[in-house]
């Protein structure tokens, strides 16, 4: 079996020298294909987004323990700039974009000064094949695009930088859930035509079991579960705390005493 693209091995996050965020967390992402990271609000899904991408040094945060390694080198710690250089590249939950400019100019912002003109341009049509929508918004204003016009936009740039590693982190957050359903149509059509690896950060269960090939839950910093899709799917846990299909409506594990997991999972 083949090294994964990315490796994290027990992995601990500190904010400001004190506060643990994400404790003891390992995953793998396999080249091409994408791997989902459940869980609700607080769970540090977007810490670990930040600490592989490199970003957790903006907000005082360091990796204390563990390690992260893409295609089999120490990223752990790493400057953004050098990470995204390396093949890795993020999809913010927010600031997608820069509202003041165009479609087209946020577009050559990630592409960078390195690239000649035509092979921008090239870039740009392979882009607009995956998201046709964007062609048409050229010259829109960002800042005056809908929901999900912004999150092809952010998708888009971040694929501007050639990354062998997508991170999106809450794809469906405010959108209508024909728009998530169109973007992640449109996330499979990348990762199958390009062989990009996508590792997709989410509150919506449903949304990110539609198209994972393996899937974690995160709980108070820490993996809890994790499976393949139909293993996740079919797991009483994920099915009432997740996907609301225990008592006919989502509930939160924070709604609860105590949160049941299921030793058998682990055996």
């Amino acid at each position: 079996m083949s090294d994964p693209l990315l490796a994290v091995d027990k992995l601990e996050v500190v904010y400001q020298r004190a506060i643990t965020a994400i404790q003891g967390i390992s995953l793998s992402v396999p080249q091409g294909k994408i791997v989902g990271i459940l869980g609700t609000n607080g769970a540090g899904k977007t810490t670990l987004l930040r600490a592989i991408s490199g970003f957790h040094g903006i907000d005082d945060a360091r990796v204390t323990e563990g390690t992260i390694r893409f295609k089999g080198r120490r990223i752990d710690n790493g400057e953004p700039h050098r990470i995204a250089r390396a093949g890795i590249a993020l999809v913010p939950e927010r600031d997608k974009a820069f509202p003041n400019l165009t479609v087209a100019e946020n577009l050559l912002v990630p592409a960078g000064p390195r690239e000649s003109a035509a092979e921008r341009r090239r870039r740009e049509e392979q882009l607009v094949h995956f998201f046709p929508r964007l062609a048409e918004l050229r010259h829109r204003t960002a800042g005056l695009l809908s929901g999900g016009e912004r999150q092809m936009l952010a998708i888009a740039g971040a694929l501007m930088c050639r990354p062998s590693l997508l991170l999106v982190d809450e794809l469906s957050l405010g959108l209508a859930p024909v728009v998530v359903q169109d973007l992640t149509r449109r996330l499979l059509a990348v990762r199958d035509e390009l062989g990009i690896a996508i590792l997709l950060v989410e509150q919506s269960a449903a949304a990110a079991l539609t198209i994972a090939d393996h899937a974690y839950v995160m709980e108070n910093g820490r993996i809890v579960l994790d499976g393949d899709r139909e293993r996740l799917k079919s797991h009483q846990d994920v099915q009432e705390f997740y996907l609301g299909q225990a008592s006919g409506e989502r509930r939160s594990y924070r709604a609860v005493k105590q949160y049941r997991r299921s030793r058998r999972w682990y055996g």
